[in-house]
């Protein structure tokens, strides 16, 4: 089944011509079962590319998923036409009173600040709280698994001495986890960020659990005991060329900023990037729509809680 999304979204045209099935409103409201509704909270800034590359893995499931998104009003978007966020995005006010089978709130650039100095921070603070009840499972993306880290179990994320850039090896630290089923005892995953949290930390929380990790990434992927609460520190998302764009937008500023890791074959950012984490990315979702909310959401929306 695919995921179902608004006729004019520009991921329709972009996920077609991938050959990812994807349905219109149109067609889904001629179909007489219930989708399950995944609501997401969009912090990045190029919201097109991001919504685009999480609509890819969440329509390639046997599930059909009607997709809603919503920005913070406390902050105004500068990289994504005010277009778009009219035609394709609500408020956090618009949606407040519904019940949602699972959320995704993504990551965010704003990792030099400490998580109170966030413009849209109380807002954040609200939407987590509400999603306590009104969700079923929600899943956390990088900085936005930090900062559900933090406001959900006071875990504080620590600063690294250098940008952890690149796609790096990872094995699983419970393999029974059904979120990891189906993956290779070594998997890969992009990740792109200047702080990380401290496994003693996570493991001081029994309601916490690490499912999996890696030597030179650190801790990538916690569950609560349900998994009503999902984190993912890295970027399993990520387009093939996510990471060169984002090398060479730094290069061009004078940043300092090095080849990322395991990306460009030979380390030659002259070669087109070698993707390594497609399939386990598109795993990652697949076991979190069908065994986290699939299977264990009420029939009845309402009744979440």
């Amino acid at each position: 089944m695919p995921i179902k999304i608004p006729n004019d979204l520009p991921a329709v045209k972009t996920l077609a011509d991938e050959n990812i099935f994807v349905m219109t409103e149109t067609r889904a409201i001629t179909q007489d079962i219930r989708p399950l509704k995944i609501l997401m909270l969009n912090l990045m800034p190029k919201k097109i590319e991001t919504e685009t590359q999480i609509s890819r893995l969440l329509g390639n499931s046997p599930l059909q998923v009607d997709l809603e998104l919503i920005h913070t009003s406390s902050h105004q978007s500068k990289n994504t036409p005010a277009e778009h966020l009219f035609d394709f995005y609500r408020t956090f006010d618009d949606v407040k009173g519904n019940s949602y089978d699972g959320m995704i709130i993504t990551g965010a650039p704003v990792e030099h600040l400490e998580f109170e100095e966030v413009e849209y921070w109380g807002e954040l603070c609200g939407i987590m709280e509400w999603s306590k009840t009104h969700v079923h499972s929600t899943f956390h993306i990088c900085w936005g698994a930090q900062a559900g880290l933090y406001y959900h179990y006071g875990i504080k994320k620590r600063p690294l001495e250098k940008k952890l850039f690149g796609v790096f090896p990872h094995t699983a630290d419970y393999k029974r986890s059904i979120l990891l089923r189906g993956f290779d005892d070594v998997f890969m995953v992009p990740h792109s960020r200047h702080t990380t949290v401290d496994r003693a930390d996570i493991e001081r929380r029994p309601e916490l659990r690490i499912v999996a990790s890696s030597e030179q990434a650190g801790v990538y992927a916690i569950t609560t005991e349900l998994g009503r609460q999902i984190f993912i520190t890295g970027h399993s998302e990520y387009d093939a060329g996510t990471l060169a764009a984002e090398y060479f937008r730094d290069l061009g500023e004078g940043k300092p900023i090095e080849i990322p890791v395991n990306y460009f074959p030979d380390d030659d950012p002259s070669k087109a990037p070698a993707v390594t984490w497609r399939s386990h990315a598109n795993l990652l979702y697949s076991n979190w729509l069908n065994y986290f909310v699939y299977q264990t959401t009420p029939y009845d929306i309402t009744k979440i809680k």
